[in-house]
Parts: structure tokens; sequence; C-alpha cells
């Protein structure tokens, strides 16, 4: 299965934090599942830590080694992407999670979230 983790089921993930079920963890954890974060949620990331709305325990650099050495791979940016987010519905107005909504229906790939408004654009939650 290939799935793109939302941004706050990486942090809970790298984290050890018990929000993340032991079923999503475990597919992150199974070897035969492509696991992706989007560049998106890595900027998110970094942006919010820069102003203070976020406080996490591991800098930036540690967050790409950790996501390295567990083979998650980076989903950039694509042409697809953008044009697909301009034609979704405003069921959810988060930039950021609009761009994982789309990435996720272009590329084809499960998503792992716990935002509930995800569903209603039709991509496959896990």
């Amino acid at each position: 299965m290939r799935i793109l983790l939302d941004t706050h089921i990486l942090l809970w993930y790298l984290e050890g934090n018990e929000q993340l079920s032991r079923s999503h963890r475990d597919l992150i954890l199974n070897a035969r599942n492509e696991i992706f974060v989007s560049v998106v949620s890595l900027w998110e990331i970094a942006i919010k830590t820069s102003i203070g709305k976020l406080v996490i325990t591991r800098s930036m650099t540690d967050i790409f080694a950790q996501m390295e050495m567990q083979s998650i791979d980076i989903l950039q940016l694509a042409p697809g992407h953008i044009l697909q987010v301009a034609s979704l519905p405003l069921h959810h107005r988060d930039p950021f999670d609009r761009m994982l909504i789309a990435q996720s229906k272009v590329e084809f790939l499960s998503l792992i979230t716990s935002d509930s408004d995800f569903g209603a654009y039709g991509v496959k939650l896990v």
C-alpha cells in the first residue's frame, strides 16, 4: 500500500505519541507499505515552529534524518497537485491540508489522518 501521512501523524509517529493508534503505527512500520510525507508537511512544521505555533522535541535536521533512516519518502509538489487543489471544493480551508488531499488524489495514495474533514473529498483514509 502507498500511504501519505498527515503532518500531525508524522509528528506523533516520530515522537512516539500515544495518540497515534497501534493500527496506524503498524501500517507505517510495515515494510511492504511505501510511506510518504509531503514536502508541504515539512514546510508546515518549519513555519509553525519558527513562529512559535508548534513546539517539537527535535530539530528539522533530526526529522529529515529519522525519515531517511526509516525509508519515509518525501513527496515533492508537481503541477498536477496544484491543479487539483484549484478544483477542490471548500470543505476544508487549511491550505496545507488541501494540498495533502490533492496530492493523495493525484498520486492515488491512501491517507493517514485524524482529521474527519478529509473524508468529504473522497480520498482513501486508512
